[in-house]
């Protein structure tokens, strides 16, 4: 049994145990179910979200599991009851329950037969799934099937067994969303992106080093770097079979305006993108491009303006998967408490872009009268 006397305050706080203490000041929801905290001076233990008056940080230890707080000599908080599921937890085991039987399934399941597995109403279903998914099931069968389909190919003696293997009742079906869902014809992506021209160009900007690569229909990605080399193995592993070469004029204009607005962030609505991505992800993604240029929102706010206000990590995920610098705006999203938090691209070039927009937008407009009078 631990001591329940008071312990000294810990010199420095590590990352994780900074944005754990954070999580535990904003009642953090979301952080249920990741770690769980004592109290060395009541002796209990207590979910993220424990609506309890806050503890002094001094007497708080972290701990991954419930267990693991009671094996240090613990007990489960009255108020907050960490070890029951709470209603959020039970409607989370509902949704992934409800997925796991989608993915397993070689014909996804009727949404009333998702329904009666949960011992819902197809209704009350429905509800729960979107909150916690961000997608409606149906959705979240055919970004599966999807999926499936791009696994399948690479796998498949044929382009037919692919289809019919990833659950497609017909090839005709397949083939009339095949370009939105691969980018290509089926063949070139079974091939690893084979005969695919995709355009590409290197070169410096104020972030370091800058890789803008683009398809016929438009910019697939814009990667920022250090090492140009690395850059572009992320493109070739990306399409290991695929024709990368210089682009034309077209595509040198296009590769500038690109380079161009990552050096001055600005709206970028006639910048034609050629991004692929699942039905939530793409979601996301139109999301951060309507924040404005010198703010910031939390990734809870994103997952509210899409309608998934459960679908927090989700968001972080799709964040985090963005192969568009800048022109999509992941850079604009911040942890609840305004900090910075993870960018695929470095922390550092997210504080700069954030810095440089902030000084943009705060720079006073002059009067173009008052120009004409000088």
């Amino acid at each position: 049994m631990p001591s329940l006397a008071k312990t000294k305050a810990p010199e420095k706080l590590s990352a994780n145990d900074g944005r754990r203490w954070a999580a535990v000041m904003a009642r953090d929801k979301s952080a249920d179910g990741l770690f769980c905290y004592s109290v060395s001076t009541t002796g209990v233990y207590c979910r993220p979200s424990c609506p309890s008056r806050a503890a002094n940080r001094e007497n708080v230890r972290f701990h991954e599991t419930y267990a693991d707080a009671e094996a240090a000599g613990f007990r489960a908080c009255k108020r907050c009851k960490p070890e029951d599921l709470s209603e959020d937890a039970k409607k989370m085991a509902i949704a992934v329950a409800a997925c796991r039987a989608i993915e397993s399934a070689d014909l996804a399941p009727s949404f009333h037969e998702l329904a009666l597995q949960a011992g819902l109403s197809p209704f009350h279903f429905h509800r729960i799934f979107k909150a916690q998914t961000g997608l409606t099931p149906k959705a979240y069968a055919t970004a599966h099937r999807h999926n499936r389909v791009r696994d399948n190919l690479r796998k498949s003696a044929s382009v037919t067994d692919a289809i019919y293997a990833s659950g497609f009742n017909s090839n005709g079906r397949f083939y009339a969303d095949a370009g939105g869902v691969l980018g290509m014809t089926p063949e070139n992506y079974r091939s690893g992106g084979a005969n695919a021209d995709m355009m590409f160009a290197i070169s410096s900007c104020s972030l370091g080093a800058v890789l803008v690569a683009a398809t016929l229909k438009g910019v697939a990605a814009i990667l920022l770097g250090d090492d140009a080399a690395e850059l572009l193995r992320d493109v070739q592993d990306r399409f290991p079979k695929a024709n990368l070469k210089g682009g034309d004029k077209a595509f040198e204009k296009l590769a500038a305006r690109a380079i161009s607005l990552v050096n001055q962030p600005r709206p970028a609505a006639d910048l034609p993108l050629d991004v692929q991505g699942t039905v939530f992800q793409h979601k996301v993604w139109a999301a951060l491009k309507c924040i404005p240029a010198g703010t910031t929102v939390s990734y809870g706010e994103v997952a509210r303006r899409i309608g998934a206000p459960k679908s927090v990590r989700a968001v972080a995920s799709a964040c985090g998967a963005n192969p568009i610098a800048v022109i999509i705006p992941c850079h604009r999203v911040v942890r609840i408490d305004g900090c910075l938090s993870g960018y695929r691209w470095g922390l550092e070039r997210k504080r700069k872009l954030l810095d440089r927009e902030a000084q943009t937008v705060a720079k006073p407009k002059v009067s173009k009268t008052v120009l004409k009078g000088r």
